[in-house]
């Protein structure tokens, strides 16, 4: 019973602690997990934006998994139009 008891108090207090050392980062690690994913974004759909992509092949599977999230991304990159014209997603 009393080490269940002392078990839980551990379980908390790791808990806790873990939050306070990992809350000042946590926007910013959010904010390099964003900028990873718009760089594999723009990997992805290179070939279609005209750039030369010497793993086309590979990236071509992940593009029906990638359409969902277009059109957040190229608004992000700072274009308000789709880019490409096969992609109508505004």
């Amino acid at each position: 019973m009393k080490s269940m008891r002392w078990q839980h108090i551990y379980q908390h207090l790791r808990y806790w602690l873990e939050e306070f050392y990992q809350a000042p980062y946590r926007q910013q690690l959010a904010r390099e997990q964003r900028d990873r994913d718009d760089l594999f974004m723009l990997l992805v759909f290179s070939e279609m934006l005209g750039v030369p992509n010497p793993v086309s092949f590979y990236t071509l599977e992940l593009l029906p998994l990638l359409y969902d999230d277009f059109h957040q991304w190229h608004q992000r990159q700072g274009m308000d139009q789709s880019p490409l014209d096969n992609i109508r997603c505004c």
